[in-house]
């Protein structure tokens, strides 16, 4: 969506007001969607061993982005589900699909989480 007068940067009130809507997101994830309740946990714990493991500044960067990428996928597939939710429960195969897409994109992330950790950690142990 544009802004008032076309792509002109956004002022500090502008800034202020999508800061505040930003926050509602979040906290409308962490009340109504336990998996991203679950994955806040999660990276409650990775973060500081990532913060710990890394070697470098670009080690930390890719374990700790990993772990991001899951939360913010997680909240957009949140979203589909609540617009998919808006429209009704009943089955709709277009529904559904745009439902299971979402969670794959979610399993995707989590499985980059796994190539990003086990690439950075596994050569030490070996």
């Amino acid at each position: 969506m544009a802004d008032e007068f076309g792509h002109l940067p956004r002022r500090p009130r502008r800034i202020l007001k999508a800061t505040v809507w930003s926050l509602q997101g979040l906290r409308a994830a962490w009340l109504h969607e336990s998996s991203f309740r679950l994955e806040v946990w999660a990276f409650a714990v990775l973060a500081p061993l990532a913060a710990w493991l890394g070697a470098d500044g670009v080690e930390r960067a890719l374990l700790l982005g990993s772990l991001l990428l899951v939360l913010a996928v997680e909240l957009l597939n949140s979203a589909i589900e609540a617009v998919i939710g808006r429209y009704g429960n009943e089955h709709h195969e277009l529904a559904g699909r745009a439902k299971d897409m979402g969670s794959a994109a979610v399993m995707v992330t989590m499985v980059n989480v796994m190539v990003v950790w086990s690439a950075i950690l596994l050569p030490r142990i070996w």
